[in-house]
């Protein structure tokens, strides 16, 4: 940083002083990155502008405390930074209202939630966070921190277990209703995170399940939720552009494109803010948004990852710029993603399709394809299977699928002697320790895929079964090893559609 003498973030800095007074706390929210704080609570800024109430949000982050510390020390303000390669604007949303950070008290967060004054506990977690089986889509009740938490009853560490002991903290004092809302890249992710919630409780002894299931069931409420904005890590380049723009120091700008979206059932057991004020959508038809966005957008995102990270590209913007890259990113999502997606009413595909790889192509953001494709292992098995599934019923190999999982499994657990790049390295995936040691017992691609997707069913029960797919992403994992990404993805396109042209294929 070059603005060492600049005074830091403020209401007096920010120019907030005669600005509406902080609201009174309302919102818990879990989880206190980036995406929350350029997605739910710009939309939360603007419906308390627009309509007041008593939305504040108190915020939770997991263990880090680099945020919790740098918002008491902005009296809780931070800036959105939302930039194109065409402009940049800046705003600073005031509804954060406290922030601390579980791990340093644990007690905290069910005594949070059961407050009279929370209405709702809203979540970004992401995928891993929910402690869930991917095989099965039920509570991992053989995570040790899961067992800990169904024990002790005061200090959970899991977010289905902070949930659950606020919920039932709040049953035995004041008994007032709240809204669970999740806001993470779950498949129906209100009814999913609803079944955690219940599974959690039914194996809780026999007289504190009956009451708190009856209760939930009575009181509380999960509604489905669709999310969508690219927020890229936050790098000294915004705290630069913060300091020259804005003349103050911001220790936690937040990057962000300008496309934002944010679909909901209206289903809330305590009342909501205004969020429609910002640009949110309610709509009965939540389940197809959700398709629309985790397959045609994350699952096409993650195949520009994991193939970017194998060509050297550190962003996704570098990565779709490559040719054989956007011919395997366009197939999967036309040719295998769309035929399973239930089109919302409105919504034109084509118009979609070509807003997507605008958006990817937003060289200002930076969007990295190490952080896009981390928690591959939790992420691949809300995007993959049913897909893959139903074109695998249809007689049809899903050749980008399989060139997807190929490519994960080649970034993450690489076979001896390939090295899959620092970019691929630098990924963080739960179950890298696992597919690594599988990787060095194998000797091939075919049986690393037997082992990673039969034996331990990465993807699913269902698609274990499948031997086809399976050798297929074998062979490509063979092909990414020898020959490189580029031929592998050349390989399947020629697959999926042998009448190409040699020109298209060899596209770089």
């Amino acid at each position: 940083m070059t603005h060492t003498s600049l005074p830091r973030l403020s209401l007096s800095t920010a120019g907030q002083t005669t600005a509406r007074t902080a609201p009174a706390p309302g919102i818990v929210h879990l989880g206190l990155g980036n995406f929350h704080r350029a997605h739910q609570a710009v939309y939360t800024d603007a419906a308390i502008k627009s309509g007041g109430g008593d939305w504040g949000i108190t915020g939770v982050s997991n263990r880090s405390s680099t945020v919790v510390d740098a918002l008491k020390a902005q009296d809780m303000l931070y800036t959105v930074v939302e930039i194109s390669p065409e402009t940049r604007r800046f705003s600073v949303p005031r509804v954060h209202v406290d922030a601390f950070v579980a791990a340093h008290d644990l007690a905290r967060v069910p005594q949070t939630i059961a407050a009279e004054s929370t209405k709702i506990v809203s979540l970004t977690v992401t995928e891993n966070g929910y402690t869930y089986s991917p095989t099965t889509g039920g509570l991992n009740l053989a995570a040790t921190a899961v067992q800990r938490d169904l024990i002790t009853g005061n200090i959970p560490s899991t977010t289905v277990g902070q949930i659950v002991r606020g919920l039932q903290r709040r049953m035995h004092t004041h008994g007032s209703p709240i809204t669970v809302l999740s806001c993470d890249n779950l498949a129906n992710n209100g009814h999913h995170t609803q079944l955690l919630v219940n599974e959690f409780v039914s194996h809780l002894p026999t007289a504190e399940s009956s009451d708190l299931a009856q209760w939930i069931k009575t009181n509380t409420t999960f509604p489905s939720s669709m999310v969508d904005r690219i927020v890229p890590a936050t790098t000294d380049n915004y705290r630069e552009a913060v300091a020259a723009s804005l003349g103050y120091i911001d220790a936690i700008p937040v990057p962000a494109e300008p496309f934002t979206m944010w679909v909901l059932e209206d289903n809330f057991a305590a009342g909501r803010p205004s969020w429609e004020a910002g640009g949110a959508i309610f709509s009965t038809e939540v389940d197809k948004y959700e398709q629309l966005k985790v397959r045609l957008l994350n699952g096409t995102h993650s195949l520009i990852a994991y193939l970017g990270a194998l060509s050297g590209a550190a962003t996704i913007p570098d990565a779709v710029a490559v040719g054989y890259i956007e011919s395997a990113a366009r197939s999967v999502l036309q040719n295998e993603y769309l035929p399973s997606v239930s089109i919302p009413s409105g919504v034109n595909v084509t118009d979609y399709e070509t807003q997507l790889f605008s958006r990817w192509r937003n060289t200002a953001l930076g969007h990295k394809t190490s952080q896009v494709g981390s928690d591959g292992s939790v992420k691949l098995g809300q995007r993959i299977p049913l897909p893959a599934l139903e074109l695998l019923a249809g007689g049809t190999m899903p050749q980008h699928l399989a060139l997807t999982v190929a490519a994960y499994i080649s970034c993450i657990a690489p076979l001896a002697g390939f090295n899959p790049g620092a970019e691929a390295s630098a990924m963080e995936d739960p179950a890298r320790p696992l597919l690594m040691g599988l990787a060095a017992e194998s000797g091939s691609g075919r049986d690393l895929a037997r082992k990673v997707l039969g034996t331990h069913h990465l993807l699913g029960e269902e698609l274990s079964g499948h031997d086809d797919f399976i050798n297929r992403t074998g062979d490509l994992i063979d092909i990414i090893h020898r020959h490189g990404p580029g031929s592998a993805a050349r390989d399947a396109l020629s697959a999926a559609d042998p009448q190409l042209n040699t020109r298209t294929l060899t596209r770089n």
